[in-house]
């Protein structure tokens, strides 16, 4: 299948080879939606035709948002403090997935939904102790792990926590598939060039990218996506529409910048102080 969206481990963003989305106006990408569900259900399309269509709707909503956001505001250059400022971050979303997707698999199960449920049920197995990696990347920096995470909760991390549960609470859970999927699809846009020259940044023997591999090109997003897909496929038209605007909603959280500004290394430090370990850490 031709993907729209492609791996940039250069810029670590994502690289549009043609430009799809002829607007970023939102109710114009539900009627594009709504108007290709149609072929999606002709009896006459192959399987892989379907699948590739599917990823098309779904990976146009991902880049309408990015269009619709646009911003130039730019974060602060990457430094080794503002990694664990990073890694704090990622410990949120990776903490609150499993136990939010078995939750979403009990409401899917109890609407007889049983390829949702499946599907949710499996994503609460693979992404378990995903929160413990990033919690080692943290003591691996020199910090005291869990005291950091407890005393920092990056904001756009508890946005996405927030939205993520308020998907999985509501009367119909299916938004929390696009919210997946949008993350493991932007995820899957770090290359491994991506995570070296993070590596570089970092101070000498620091292995404080263990829970990004994981998260990246070269990790299970890969074929966490494909599988999502293909699942996604068999969905009616009317669920995969819903899918797709929950892409565009999970990704505009994704590419906003603060409304405030960035936080700075010094407001970082400030807080990561009273958690230094006195002896460096080697894992």
């Amino acid at each position: 299948m031709r993907n729209k969206f492609l791996i940039n481990t250069k810029s670590t963003g994502i690289v549009l080879d043609e430009v799809v989305v002829k607007t970023a106006n939102r109710n114009r990408v539900e009627q594009a939606d709504s108007a290709g569900s149609g072929d999606r259900t002709d009896s006459n399309i192959s399987h892989a035709d379907r699948v590739a269509q599917t990823q098309k709707l779904l990976d146009r909503a991902i880049a309408s948002a990015w269009y619709t956001v646009k911003s130039d505001r730019r974060p602060p250059a990457l430094t080794p403090i503002r990694w664990v400022w990073r890694l704090a971050g990622l410990y949120h979303l990776c903490h609150s997935t499993p136990q939010l997707m078995e939750e979403a698999a009990q409401h899917f199960a109890s609407a007889d939904r049983q390829s949702l449920a499946q599907w949710a049920l499996k994503k609460a197995k693979e992404e378990a102790g995903h929160d413990q990696l990033a919690l080692l990347d943290i003591q691996s920096m020199g910090y005291e792990a869990q005291a950091v995470v407890e005393a920092l909760v990056p904001p756009a991390a508890k946005a996405l926590v927030d939205h993520f549960t308020r998907t999985v609470q509501n009367s119909d859970p299916i938004d929390c598939v696009g919210y997946s999927y949008t993350a493991e699809r932007l995820a899957i846009c770090r290359g491994l060039e991506y995570i070296q020259r993070i590596e570089v940044l970092l101070p000498s023997g620091k292995n404080a990218t263990r829970c990004l591999r994981v998260h990246s090109a070269i990790g299970t997003d890969v074929e966490h996506v494909e599988e999502a897909v293909e699942m996604i496929a068999e969905l009616t038209p009317n669920e995969q529409t819903r899918v797709a605007k929950a892409c565009y909603q999970a990704a505009l959280l994704r590419f906003s910048p603060p409304v405030k500004n960035y936080i700075s290394d010094e407001e970082i430090q400030n807080v990561l102080k009273p958690f230094k370990l006195l002896e460096p850490i080697n894992n």
